[in-house]
């Protein structure tokens, strides 16, 4: 196998954002509960079942990318929600995540992840993209 193979690459960036989503949806639903989630949401001037969306877009989409599954399209359709998170929760904090309240640059890396995993593909070299 070829080291600098686009396969390879997309596997990686697949499985690192999958753990990621994945890690955050499980934050929501064993930490801060599903109603807590919920009220954080309502908080923000949403309604609070966008909070129980959120926590499934997140556990669904961490676990469809990492057993690969339409993974470049569940990356494009996670794109949304990262963006929610800059527009309604971090971008007023700053740039740096580790301002109060965190800032936006680990959305933004997220987002460009996502999209360079849309962009990447998931399948090797050669093959048709689905």
């Amino acid at each position: 196998m070829n080291i600098t193979s686009p396969a390879l690459s997309a596997l990686i960036l697949r499985l690192s954002l999958g753990l990621m989503y994945l890690a955050h949806g499980a934050t929501k639903l064993f930490v801060f509960g599903p109603a807590g989630t919920a009220q954080f949401f309502s908080s923000l001037g949403l309604p609070g079942f966008v909070g129980y969306l959120s926590m499934a877009a997140e556990l669904a989409g961490g676990l469809l990318l990492i057993l690969g599954l339409k993974a470049r399209w569940v990356a494009l359709a996670l794109v949304p929600l990262l963006a929610g998170t800059i527009v309604l929760v971090h971008g007023a904090n700053g740039w740096m995540f580790t301002n109060q309240g965190g800032g936006w640059e680990y959305s933004a890396f997220l987002i460009s992840s996502s999209l360079a995993l849309f962009l990447l593909g998931d399948k090797p070299a050669g093959q048709q993209q689905a």
